[in-house]
């Protein structure tokens, strides 16, 4: 029988890989138009495509995880400003 860190582990890849998938598909269909905007601009400041796509999908999560404790819908505005601010991410919950 597999550890529960076994499962965790599992669930934390499979969150991983969905929210890369997810900007991944953002990139190529450029809506946002941040999201193709901020990996090129990454891109050209020497940022390796694995690194801009995790800093991209860490924003993505934070903006989940404030639909969820907050009850409400996702705020575009406020996930294109935070895409455009990388690589400084953003401050972290207290």
């Amino acid at each position: 029988m597999s550890e529960p860190t076994d499962i965790d582990n599992d669930e934390e890849e499979f969150a991983e890989s969905t929210l890369i998938e997810a900007i991944e598909n953002q990139i190529e269909s450029e809506n946002p138009p941040a999201a193709k905007a901020t990996f090129n601009k990454l891109t050209l400041v020497g940022y390796e495509r694995e690194d801009i796509l995790n800093l991209m999908a860490h924003v993505l999560a934070y903006e989940i995880d404030a639909m969820l404790d907050e009850d409400r819908g996702f705020d575009t505005e406020w996930y294109e400003t935070a895409l455009r601010a990388l690589p400084e991410l953003p401050p972290e919950k207290q």
